[in-house]
């Protein structure tokens, strides 16, 4: 009888250490501390953009570019407005403007300056040194013919 009282009190004190545990997981998110949670950078994707290549007054293709930025995990946190937008508006408007790129031609563009001028330009409009790095992750061309046939 003893030994059923002891099994049962054990069984109650188990759920109640566990109920508890996931209230305060659910309540702080996690049960590391914070502090160690948000060190390190963070990944962050654009959307795919394309950018329309105008050659002799027409849209001759698409450049398909898609972007992947740095930026600490405690900044991004403590942001009140997200740096993609700003990412994806450089990109969109260095591209577009670029008049040394030869869409049909793409091995020969100078993806390190591209990368480099988005940065700059993004903490720039920020006011102050959010971005640490731009990665490429995709950026082709895509003809007009092609880009208008369905699979």
């Amino acid at each position: 009888m003893i030994k059923l009282v002891l099994a049962g009190l054990w069984v109650c004190i188990i759920t109640a250490g566990t109920s508890y545990g996931v209230a305060y997981w659910k309540e702080n998110g996690t049960l590391l501390p914070k502090d160690e949670y948000l060190d390190g950078l963070q990944y962050q994707k654009t959307r795919a953009l394309s950018i329309p290549m105008v050659e002799s007054g027409a849209v001759q293709g698409y450049i398909v570019a898609r972007f992947v930025y740095t930026v600490e995990a405690r900044t991004m946190h403590q942001l009140t407005v997200p740096p993609e937008p700003f990412v994806v508006d450089e990109a969109f408007r260095r591209i577009y403007a670029d008049d040394k790129l030869d869409f049909r031609k793409l091995a020969r563009y100078d993806l390190s300056v591209l990368t480099a001028g988005i940065k700059q330009r993004v903490n720039e409009r920020m006011q102050a040194d959010i971005v640490q790095d731009v990665l490429v992750e995709d950026f082709n061309y895509v003809s007009k013919e092609e880009f208008q046939q369905k699979p």
